[in-house]
This record gives structure tokens, sequence and C-alpha cells, in this order.
């Protein structure tokens, strides 16, 4: 068992429990012990695609870190949590509630390349502790802020905007008219295509602030991750009737399935045996950059080729 699960995580589950419930299933199906791995973390409140990596496949599992990501997640207007999502404590309210049109006309804004403050509640070290548990011991988490890029940023297609009643003066028939045409939101569902290290509460935070309100997510789901979409995912109950049926691997993608866009590379068997050794190919003729080496269908390793000279950059053990 060498390559990919791809794990449509539940709400609730952390990715280490992902990680453990795939080599549950594992044990139950009766298949070989194997190295486990997640390719990047995904919150307990959100949902989506969590690439598990087996064997070999785990030496690829870093570069998942890098891969870019496709998030839907809905914004609830007029409250901020500490941690900007629906498992915090209230620090913020306002009756601002945006448009539609406001909020579409705000979004370029946090498109391209941004810079963003990470959430208090999030993984990263401060003086070698965890932010979230520094923000839990009550101590005050500064992080500075990050560039991250935001491809691409729209409102989902067919996602639910709930209007919010308006607040304050009676209005008049000229402004209801126009409310009626342009209904307040209390929430919206948006798509975000981002680069590693994007901190999707912080920018629902951020955006929510660009409409003169404050929100926070309400909705966080992963269709994408690298090479890996929803279309290739598989739910906990049915990868446990998959490994209780021994037709795990039905739902194995291959290892080189986590290194989309990168070519493969034929090799003979001496040129094989070369490089399981550690030696240098020399005289190769294929482009510079990154290949996926294989002898046959067997992979070898992946490998960098300069100028004719290939060198392992990662190899397996296959």
């Amino acid at each position: 068992m060498h390559g990919w699960i791809i794990l449509d995580k539940p709400l609730g589950l952390g990715s280490t429990q992902g990680v453990s419930a795939v080599k549950r299933a594992l044990r139950q199906g009766g298949y070989a012990k194997v190295k486990v791995g997640h390719g990047g973390t995904l919150d307990p409140l959100a949902t989506g695609v969590l690439p598990i990596a087996l064997g070999e496949a785990t030496k690829l599992a870093g570069r998942m870190l890098d891969a870019s990501k496709v998030y839907e997640f809905t914004i609830g207007f007029g409250v901020q949590t500490d941690t900007l999502d629906l498992e915090g404590v209230v620090m913020a309210e306002s009756d601002g509630r945006p448009t539609l049109a406001q909020v579409e006309a705000v979004l370029p804004q946090f498109t391209g390349s941004i810079e963003q403050v990470p959430p208090a509640y999030s993984a990263l070290k401060v003086d070698g502790a965890r932010a979230y548990d520094l923000a839990r011991a009550g101590e005050e988490v500064v992080l500075a802020r990050r560039a991250v890029t935001v491809f691409s940023l729209k409102v989902e297609e067919g996602a639910s905007t709930s209007s919010a009643k308006s607040v304050g003066e009676s209005l008049s028939q000229s402004d209801l008219a126009e409310l009626v045409e342009a209904p307040l939101l209390s929430s919206i569902t948006l798509t975000a295509h981002v680069s590693k290290g994007t901190y999707i509460r912080s920018l629902a935070r951020d955006i929510a602030l660009a409409l003169g309100t404050v929100g926070h997510v309400t909705m966080l789901r992963r269709t994408r991750a690298g090479p890996f979409d929803l279309s290739q995912a598989i739910s906990l109950d049915l990868l446990g009737e998959a490994a209780s049926g021994a037709t795990l691997e039905a739902h194995l993608r291959p290892i080189e399935a986590g290194l989309d866009g990168i070519p493969a590379l034929s090799l003979t068997p001496d040129q094989a045996a070369a490089l399981r050794q550690g030696r240098v190919l020399d005289g190769v003729a294929a482009s510079d950059g990154l290949h996926f080496a294989k002898l046959g269908d067997t992979p070898v390793a992946l490998v960098e080729i300069v100028a004719g000279l290939v060198r392992v950059e990662r190899g397996f053990n296959l």
C-alpha cells in the first residue's frame, strides 16, 4: 500500500485523527503495516479534502504543504470571535450588514498578493510555543503580518446569501424599495483559491472589516489540495467498508498523483540501479527541473535534472 487516500474529512475530526482513522481501517482490513501521514492540516471545524499518504508516498507529503488550496467558506456578518470561527468567544459585534454588490466590490482588494495577520488561535509558534496554546492560556498573542497569494476569490455560484433585517430608524418608502432591490446580508459563501500559508479565517475577518462590519467563519470546506479534489475523496464510512471488504486499493491513488505537473522520466534497468545507489546520472537528454523517474511502472525517485545531470531528490524503496 504505497500511494494516497484522499479523505473527505468530516466536521469535528482533526488531521491527526484522520491519519489514525486510516491506520485503523488498514488494521481492520488486515493490510500490512505501513507509514501513514497527512499532506496538510485541516482544522477540526473544517471539512473536505485531506490527502493521506501511505508508505513511500509519505516522502512527498511535505510537497502537499506547499501546494495551493481551494476553499468554500461562509462569512457570518455582525459577530467576531476570538478564534474567528464558530468555536470562539464573541469579541466584537456590529449592526452593519453589506449588500451583495458591496461584497463583490471589495473582493478585488483581497485578490493577488496580499498581507494578512494570522489568527491568534493558530499553530504558528511564538518563542517556541504554539500560538493557540498561548491564547488559550490568556496571554496576548501578536503575530507578524505575512505575504500570501489569493489566486481567485468570488461569490460561490448558488451560494446561500442570508438577508438581514434593517436596524435603526424607520425606513421611508424609497428606502424600502432600495432594500428590496439590494437586501442586506447576514452571511455569504465565497470560494477562494489560495497559496500555502493563507488563513481563511483571517481573510473572512478582513473582508468583513473592509465592509464596515465584523465577521467570522461559520462554514469552511476544502474542495481541492494540490492535484486532489472532492471527486477523488472517500468518506470515513466508505473507507471502513472498503477496508473491511479488502477493496481499499480501489481508492488508492498512485504515488505520482501527488506530483501534478511534474513530467515522467523513463529509466533503463542500469539507470534505475544507479539512482537507487544514490549515484548521479550524466548525459540524460531531458529538460531541466524535477522529474518523476520510473522503471516501467515502478517509481524509482523524484529527481532534479540540471544540464543533463540527474540527482535524486527523494528515492522510493519499491
